[in-house]
């Protein structure tokens, strides 16, 4: 057994709770591989929608559905913009619009399971005032060392930024 997790000094802990539902029995359970859905419903207490959940269609999931390579890179996108437009307004940043097109790419292997070898971020983000489009494209590497889900994960994030001005 590993040794728990050392730490520095925690000020707070945040505790995320998420219940996964499977709901793709047909009948037979998992009697066989082919006999049952990978379908599933994400739940979070006190949210008022489910997230409708499937493998990705190469592993016998539903296309229709999220699977979870799509909501892990959806995960480090949406931290990474959640980041952005903080720092944005403690700069003086004015973001009018932000737009990620994220695309992760995962390798599958004969010899072991498949892992992400590369996150790529290309926000696209529209600001007020031409004169701060280098700082703006600047603070996409500083949400790089503060995004937490960025910093639980491994795989390497590459970030291609496009910024562009309305009062041009």
């Amino acid at each position: 057994m590993c040794p728990p997790l050392q730490f520095p000094s925690v000020s707070k802990l945040h505790r995320y709770s998420i219940n996964t539902r499977w709901t793709g029995n047909r009948g037979s359970g998992t009697l066989d591989y082919r006999a049952y859905s990978r379908d599933h419903l994400i739940l979070a207490p006190g949210k008022a929608t489910e997230i409708q959940g499937s493998s990705d269609p190469n592993f016998r999931g539903d296309k229709r559905r999220y699977n979870p390579e799509e909501m892990f890179v959806s995960s480090l996108s949406s931290c990474h913009m959640l980041w952005y437009l903080h720092l944005a307004s403690v700069n003086g940043v004015v973001v009018l619009d932000y737009e990620d097109r994220a695309e992760g790419t995962m390798l599958e292997t004969d010899e072991g399971p498949g892992r992400f070898t590369q996150v790529t971020l290309r926000p696209r983000v529209r600001i007020a005032d031409s004169a701060k489009i280098d700082l703006a494209n600047r603070l996409h590497q500083e949400v790089g060392a503060k995004c937490y889900i960025a910093n639980s994960v491994r795989v390497p994030l590459t970030y291609e930024p496009e910024t562009t001005a309305s009062d041009h």
